[in-house]
């Protein structure tokens, strides 16, 4: 009885792996058309009012059947603390989140952006990133997003999403996909590669966002703006990854070399972070949630300027 016990216990796992949705980190529109009918999987929609992604009134209007809907900007992905917009938040509030939205450690979860344009791929990348150091592998994101979804003619339902239980998540954080500001710090000093995200004026410094006390970038740091991952195809935009690895190169980045992404609040950030862990293989990557915003907050730390090379944060400031 006890070996026939064992039998049917491994017979059922084996079933269940043998059944388990296999998908890559970018999924496309048929993809997911194709396995709608899943019980495992959760679509997950994260428009918001960032780039025209629209929000919970827009999800109403038109969504992918069996959609479930979160706001980026608004449902607690990200968090100011200690004047640094863009945090993580804390583990517990996350795993509140996650399981809110009936995502459990077994769930597959496919990730939706608007599809209108590149900032608002880094909110599912974002989303996505915070997943995985949450300990959930089984996650992708939709090329193209919503619009991308439309733009091919596959179905689309309106109204309320479906009701859904809250179930219970549990994270296992991946603290190496997270970089403190100590960490790049330390990364500076053993010359890892520091990837700015941002375009490239804010690289410069000819422009600076209202999070960043000054202009410039983190010393050293190399470009690779996040917009340029990103092709509009008769209005969607979907992810350039046959001319990703050009735009590596161009870049002078080692897939094998200590790799930390930044921006200002760790959104763009999240798009270099997805495009050279998730499609181009890094070894070795994180991102620095805090990025510009955390980094010139203090007078201590460093910035660069294309035309002026280093300066302190304080000369800047006086």
């Amino acid at each position: 009885m006890s070996r026939l016990l064992f039998s049917l216990i491994g017979a059922l796992g084996f079933s269940a792996q043998a059944f388990a949705i296999e998908m890559t980190p970018l999924v496309d529109a048929q993809w997911l058309n194709d396995h709608l009918d899943q019980e495992e999987l959760v679509v997950l929609d994260v428009r918001s009012s960032i780039d025209n992604g629209g929000d919970a009134d827009s999800f109403a209007d038109a969504h992918i059947p069996g959609s479930r809907y979160s706001s980026y900007t608004d449902d607690g992905w990200r968090e100011t603390r200690d004047s640094v917009a863009g945090l993580m938040p804390d583990v517990s509030e996350l795993e509140s989140l996650v399981g809110g939205l009936g995502i459990d450690n077994d769930s597959a979860v496919v990730i939706v952006p608007a599809g209108t344009g590149a900032t608002d791929f880094g909110s599912a990348a974002r989303v996505y990133w915070t997943l995985k150091v949450l300990g959930h592998n089984d996650v992708a994101i939709l090329n193209g997003g919503f619009a991308g979804w439309q733009q091919q003619g596959y179905d689309v339902a309106s109204g309320e999403p479906e009701s859904y239980p809250s179930v219970e998540f549990d994270a296992t954080l991946r603290e190496e996909l997270i970089a403190s500001t100590e960490d790049v710090e330390a990364a500076r000093e053993s010359q890892a590669q520091l990837v700015d995200a941002r375009p490239t004026d804010y690289f410069v410094g000819d422009n600076k966002s209202s999070a960043a006390r000054v202009a410039g970038t983190i010393p050293g740091a190399r470009s690779l703006p996040h917009q340029s991952h990103l092709n509009d195809q008769n209005g969607a935009y979907y992810l350039d990854v046959e001319g990703l690895q050009s735009r590596i190169n161009n870049a002078e980045l080692d897939s094998s070399e200590r790799t930390i992404a930044f921006c200002n609040t760790g959104h763009w950030a999240a798009t270099d972070w997805f495009v050279l862990s998730e499609v181009a293989n890094f070894d070795n990557i994180s991102m620095y949630d805090g990025s510009m915003a955390a980094w010139t907050i203090s007078d201590s730390r460093p910035v660069q300027l294309a035309r002026d090379g280093i300066k302190q944060v304080k000369e800047l400031l006086n």
